[in-house]
């Protein structure tokens, strides 16, 4: 197992330091909770929930473009409509299980 922070073997060993605050010192960078320096939870969300909304307003202008006569290929519309939904589907999924997450997180006794 490998160690990101550098704890194991005791040569980074965090010392607590008042002065430089919680979670500082040594042996803890800025940024190592992220794995492999990847996105960040907050920045994948939001990138997923504006693909999502960019999915919805296509459904609803390939819609309304059907109901104006504009477009006569209702199966183009059944598509976007059904990919928007599973984009709506998938994120309402993960606020349950975020939200699951944190009301366990709540009965945790410290």
């Amino acid at each position: 197992m490998a160690d990101p922070l550098g704890l194991i073997g005791g040569a980074g060993r965090v010392q607590p330091n008042p002065s430089q605050g919680p979670l500082q010192g040594p042996g803890v960078r800025p940024g190592a909770g992220q794995a492999g320096g990847g996105p960040s939870f907050k920045d994948a969300l939001l990138k997923n929930i504006e693909q999502a909304n960019k999915l919805q307003q296509e459904a609803a202008t390939a819609a309304e473009d059907v109901t104006n006569g504009r477009r006569s290929d209702v199966e183009s519309v059944l598509l976007a409509t059904a990919k928007a939904d599973n984009a709506f589907r998938v994120l309402l999924a993960v606020k349950n299980k975020v939200m699951a997450a944190y009301d366990e997180i709540k009965q945790v006794r410290v």
